[in-house]
């Protein structure tokens, strides 16, 4: 029997939006591993959905059928990168993330941030001009 390399055909994939918001998850999954155990389901849990909310809209928008649909799942992870900007400001107030740590995940986070918004614009263009 043979195998055969499978190569990825998922449509996200192509976004550089979505590369950063997968490496921001990576992050935010490291950074929030060192939080304190008693916010394993607060804090840390709410941090980790937010991040994985953002790259799974880009996701779940990039296989729905026309721009509209996209815009509105891109519109949700943006939500999605804002309320992680607060949950990591909140970690990093309450001293669970090193001022390093923090400045490092924010720089992800914002980088997300920019190209998620670039990409819904992009999309949204290209709706008014079809």
């Amino acid at each position: 029997m043979t195998t055969k390399t499978v190569t990825s055909s998922k449509p996200y994939e192509r976004f550089k939006a979505w590369e950063a918001c997968h490496q921001l998850v990576q992050s935010v999954f490291r950074i929030t591993g060192k939080w304190p155990k008693d916010e394993r389901y607060g804090l840390t849990a709410q941090a980790r959905h937010a991040a994985v909310s953002a790259a799974a809209n880009i996701c779940e928008g990039s296989a729905r059928r026309g721009s509209k649909e996209f815009r509105r799942f891109l519109d949700l992870s943006l939500g999605s990168l804002a309320e992680l900007a607060y949950i990591l400001r909140l970690g990093a107030d309450l001293k669970y993330s090193g001022p390093d740590e923090h400045t490092e995940i924010e720089i992800l986070r914002d980088h997300a941030s920019r190209l998620t918004w670039g990409l819904y614009s992009a999309v949204a263009k290209r709706a008014a001009n079809p």
